[in-house]
C-alpha cells in the first residue's frame, strides 16, 4: 500500500491549502562530544512535547514523531558486521533508511533499481540492513500504510570531497522509481540519504518513537546533537512520509505564501546554474517535490541552496529575511545582503519556526512576525535546550548558565566545531 492515507482532491478539500503546527525541540553538546546521552534526552524532549501532537480517531495513531542526529558511526560498525557489510571510515561512506513496499519482490526490484542509478553515478552500494522496527502499538491506521524500513550503505569514490552526489542519487532514484513500470513503487520514500546525519520517523505518536525503533535504545547510537518533532497536522491528514524532521529542518507552523514559493521555484529551474554540481544540476529536477507538505517544500529548498555552496545560515536567511527595506537603524551592509537576496528568492512567510542543522551547526530563526514560539536554556556542562515552549527537559535551576527566547529577526544559532 502506498505511504498515505491521505485522500487527493475532491468537494470542497484541496490538498494545497493544508496547514499545521506541531511541536519541535533540540538538544546539543556545545563543544561536538557524542554520547547516547544527547539521543535519550532528546527523546524525553518529544515525549514532553506530547500535548503538541496529534492522533486520529484512534488513540494509538499519532500524525507523526521523528528525530534527526548525527551519523552515528559506531552503531553503524556493530550492524554492518553482524551483516557482514565491510564498512569504511566514519565521513567515507553514506547511509540512510529508506521507505519500501511490504511486498518483498516489489521492494527488491525497487532496491534493484536504486542500485543501477548509484552504480551509474559511479559510486559502489555496500550493503542493505533491515532496521528492525516493532509496531505492536501502532494503530489499525498507521499500520494499513506501513512501509518496510531499509538502511542502505554506499561506499564514497575517492574523488569526492563533499555529499553533494547523495542529494544526485537522491532525487534521481526517486524520480527513476516513481515513474518506472514498478507496480506499487509510490510506496517508496527516502528518508534521509547523508554521511552526517540520520533520521528516524513515522506515523507516530511522541511515545511510540523509540519503542518503534528499538536501534535508539542501543547505547552506540550516540550523536552530539538531536533534533525532535512532534506533529499535528490540524486541517491535513497525516502520512509516513510527512513526519517530521526532514533532512535538513524540522518546522512548527505554516508557510502561507507556499504555493508562490514552489511556483517561483518551478520557473527558475530551467536556469539553475551552480558550479559545485556542474553537469549534475540537470539530473536534481524537479527540486520540489510536488507531493509534499509545506515544511517538505521548504526542506527541498534549503537543501538545494546549502549544497550549491552556501553556508546554512546564510541559506536559512535568504528564505526566511528579517524585515529590511523600512529597518532606519539596520547597517547598510546587512541591508545589501538582503537586498541582493531579495532578487533572488522571495521570502518563505507565515507564522513559523524552523530548526535546522546539518549535522555541524543546529539552529532555529523564527518568522519575521515572531509567531511562533522558542525557549532556550544553557547549562553548565555545555548542553543546549531549545524546543517550541520552556519545561521540555528537567534541569536544575543551578545548572542554567542562560536562558531566553527566539526573537523575531535573530538567529539562534549553535556551531559544535567552534564550540
Amino acid at each position: 500500500s502506498d505511504l498515505r492515507v491521505r485522500p487527493g482532491k475532491q468537494g470542497l478539500y484541496d490538498p494545497q491549502f493544508e496547514h499545521d503546527a506541531c511541536g519541535v525541540g533540540f538538544v546539543a553538546h556545545i563543544k561536538g562530544v557524542k554520547s547516547h546521552r544527547i539521543v535519550e534526552q532528546a527523546i524525553q524532549v518529544l515525549k514532553n512535547l506530547d500535548h503538541r501532537g496529534a492522533c486520529g480517531a484512534e488513540v494509538n495513531t499519532g500524525d507523526g514523531a521523528g528525530i534527526l542526529m548525527q551519523m552515528p558511526h559506531a552503531f553503524n560498525e556493530e550492524v554492518c558486521r553482524k551483516a557482514r557489510i565491510t564498512l569504511p571510515a566514519a565521513g567515507q561512506y553514506g547511509s540512510g533508511i529508506i521507505f519500501l513496499p511490504r511486498n518483498p519482490t516489489i521492494r527488491r526490484q525497487v532496491e534493484q533499481k536504486f542500485e543501477q542509478v548509484v552504480q551509474s553515478e559511479g559510486q559502489h552500494v555496500l550493503g542493505w540492513r533491515t532496521v528492525p522496527t516493532h509496531n505492536g502499538m501502532l494503530g489499525e491506521t498507521a499500520r494499513s500504510c506501513e512501509p518496510f524500513m531499509r538502511q542502505v550503505f554506499i561506499q564514497r569514490s575517492p574523488e569526492l570531497t563533499d555529499e553533494r552526489k547523495l542529494y544526485v542519487i537522491r532525487k534521481r532514484a526517486y524520480s527513476e522509481i516513481r515513474t518506472s513500470t514498478i507496480a506499487g513503487a509510490e510506496a517508496w520514500y527516502v528518508v534521509s540519504l547523508s554521511c552526517r546525519t540520520i533520521v528516524f520517523k513515522g506515523m507516530l505518536l511522541t511515545t511510540q518513537l523509540d519503542q518503534y525503533f528499538t536501534d535508539l535504545h542501543n547505547p552506540l547510537m550516540e550523536s552530539a546533537l538531536a533534533l525532535v518533532h512532534s506533529r499535528f497536522s490540524t486541517n491535513t491528514f497525516p502520512s509516513w512520509d510527512r513526519a517530521h524532521p526532514y533532512r535538513y529542518i524540522a518546522h512548527n507552523g505554516e508557510i502561507n505564501t507556499v504555493r508562490g514559493n514552489a511556483n517561483w521555484m518551478h520557473a527558475r529551474e530551467a536556469r539553475f546554474e551552480a558550479e559545485s554540481f556542474g553537469e549534475d544540476i540537470k539530473k536534481i529536477r524537479p527540486i520540489i517535490n510536488p507531493n509534499g507538505s509545506d515544511s517538505g517544500m521548504f526542506d527541498n529548498t534549503l537543501e538545494l541552496l546549502y549544497l550549491s555552496g552556501r553556508s546554512l545560515p546564510h541559506a536559512v536567511m535568504m528564505m526566511i529575511p528579517e524585515p529590511w527595506s523600512n529597518h532606519e537603524t539596520m547597517d547598510d551592509q546587512k541591508r545589501a545582503f538582503y537586498q541582493y537576496h531579495s532578487s533572488l528568492m522571495e521570502p518563505w512567510d507565515g507564522p513559523a519556526s524552523i530548526s535546522f542543522t546539518d549535522g555541524t551547526q543546529i539552529g532555529a530563526v523564527l518568522d519575521r512576525n515572531g509567531l511562533r514560539p522558542g525557549r532556550y536554556y544553557v547549562t553548565k556542562d555545555d548542553l543546549v535546550i531549545l524546543a517550541s515552549e520552556a519545561g521540555v527537559l528537567e534541569v536544575p535551576p543551578e545548572d542554567v548558565v542562560r536562558k531566553g527566547r527566539l526573537q523575531p529577526g535573530k538567529m539562534f544559532l549553535v556551531s559544535l566545531e567552534e564550540g
